[in-house]
């Protein structure tokens, strides 16, 4: 299965506080050793491409995993590469943030020096012949 790691850490952060808040949802999620994170994303994603619907609501894709935890003889499907967007906002450490700036600083850098480094295209001379006319006489 792939997908986005941040989908993956958003479902199995709900699944974990869902499991803190409610003993029957704990017991299904915590006992059940041929249920997994990747499995349950495995389940979602399939269930979403069989709707054919594009969106849905956190709601709707939170019920997709508690109902894979919940049910014990569940098809999941087969895995898939899937691109997964996510509306929630990424906090991102100050290690991570000077990661994606090193990384900017050096693209930009490498474009510039391709650009300075390409030879000069030089312009065409066009040979101007003077075309005949029709009111020459």
């Amino acid at each position: 299965m792939k997908s986005t790691n941040h989908f993956k850490n958003t479902i199995q952060a709900y699944l974990e506080q869902r499991a803190a808040s409610d003993p029957q949802f704990e017991w299904a999620y915590t006992t059940k050793e041929n249920k997994n994170i990747d499995d349950c994303i495995t389940y979602i994603l399939n269930t979403v491409k069989n709707s054919g619907c594009n969106g849905f609501e956190d709601d709707e894709i939170f019920g997709m995993a508690v109902h894979y935890y919940d049910e014990v003889n569940l098809e999941i499907g087969k895995s898939m590469n899937a691109h997964v967007v996510v509306n929630h906002m990424v906090q991102l450490t100050e290690e991570e943030k000077e990661q994606a700036r090193k990384e900017a600083i050096q693209k930009v850098h490498d474009e510039t020096y391709r650009k300075m480094t390409q030879p000069v295209k030089k312009a065409r001379k066009m040979l101007l012949t003077p075309q005949p006319s029709l009111f020459d006489f």
